[in-house]
């Protein structure tokens, strides 16, 4: 399998039609129903149900689809940034990133790399979970730093873990609980908690079911949010409480109390994920820098 024969599946798949898309790449149509024949052969899938006018994917083809776009996503990328580098340029990196999980890893990360790759510019996105994973997958992003992710999550990623923090809890200064130097995880069960959106960060919540034990019952709810700066107006505003990262103390400076949790529970990993195979210079790059962090 060749690029050029995703090239050709992308531009028949896009176009549905075989005339039109071999038009677009300027190969006669016989040469390119041929390939897309050999790389169906290839896979032992049918990827195209074709009839005299039009072709449709099959719920095969829809999945390589994704795959294929994102692989001559990452080939194209790659090639761009090389060039660019060896031509004294500027490359571009998409990196995802967690706020809340990534105030310690990041700016120093960002300190290393530019300092050795000044010309190459890195874009920050700051996304959910499921958006990061979504955005590796379209080839949006060539890198994200984030909580691990679940193992159905991970299909077709890697993952290099950076840091683990214990969980803690924030609260509003002017709480009860403030002056405490640990709090014992049944105190939780009477505190109203505000938490990251089940949409959005799925894996938060699967964490608090594993937590409920220590809890003494399922935490009481009461609002859900989709960033951590919402979580921490909430906190601060008084309307609950929140199960955080440690790291996040440098960030919420005096406006919230982060306390430890006891006894200690499973820490929070976090890491940089990317597609498995090939990796570009940049991407490993970036993540030597991100792991200096530890």
């Amino acid at each position: 399998m060749e690029l050029r024969h995703l090239r050709y599946f992308v531009a028949v798949a896009e176009e549905e039609n075989v005339t039109r898309a071999s038009t677009k790449l300027h190969v006669s149509q016989p040469a390119l129903s041929r390939q897309i024949r050999d790389l169906e052969d290839e896979l032992g899938l049918q990827l195209l149900e074709r009839s005299a006018k039009s072709v449709r994917l099959t719920e095969a083809g829809r999945t390589f689809l994704i795959e294929a776009r994102a692989v001559l996503q990452r080939a194209d990328d790659a090639v761009k940034t090389v060039r660019a580098i060896a031509g004294g340029g500027e490359g571009e990196i998409h990196v995802g990133y967690a706020p809340s999980l990534t105030v310690q890893i990041l700016p120093r990360a960002l300190r290393i790399f530019q300092g050795e790759f000044p010309r190459v510019r890195v874009i920050l996105h700051d996304l959910s979970s499921g958006e990061m994973i979504q955005g590796l997958r379209d080839g949006k992003l060539q890198l994200a730093l984030m909580v691990h992710p679940g193992e159905s999550d991970l299909r077709n990623l890697h993952f290099d873990e950076l840091a683990r923090y214990p969980i803690s809890l924030a609260v509003p200064p002017n709480h009860p609980l403030a002056n405490a130097r640990s709090v014992k995880w049944t105190k939780l069960a009477d505190e109203n908690l505000i938490a990251y959106s089940r949409e959005d960060y799925p894996e938060y919540h699967e964490s608090l079911k594993t937590l409920a034990e220590l809890i003494g019952g399922n935490p009481h709810i009461v609002e859900e949010h989709d960033s951590v700066t919402s979580i921490i107006a909430a906190v601060e505003a008084g309307r609950g409480v929140a199960l955080v990262a440690s790291c996040i103390a440098c960030l919420v400076g005096p406006r919230l109390k982060v306390i430890p949790l006891v006894p200690a529970s499973e820490p929070i990993v976090v890491g940089a994920v990317r597609l498995k195979g090939a990796v570009s210079l940049t991407v490993k790059k970036f993540i030597a820098a991100a792991s200096a962090t530890k």
